[in-house]
């Protein structure tokens, strides 16, 4: 789901995370995260603004469902 979520295939809400529990919340956000260093670590060539463009949804996209998931977190306290 995790990568899915990086090429933009879904969108994140609370809406779709109201039936995970904690645990599983945890984990994507885990696999969120590490997906979103990744993407950081890939540096495309500065004349390519294309794939400039791409890393920088990518990491958009990643960053925005890691805000999701940490307020579905917060919110269930």
């Amino acid at each position: 789901m995790a990568n899915q979520v990086a090429e933009g295939f879904i969108l994140l809400a609370a809406n779709a995370l109201r039936t995970f529990n904690p645990a599983e919340l945890n984990l994507l956000r885990q696999e969120i995260e590490k997906l979103q260093r990744e993407a950081r670590a890939v540096v495309p060539p500065a004349d390519d603004a294309l794939a400039q463009q791409a890393r920088n949804r990518k990491i958009a996209r990643l960053g925005s469902a890691l805000q999701v998931i940490n307020h579905q977190l917060t919110g269930r306290r």
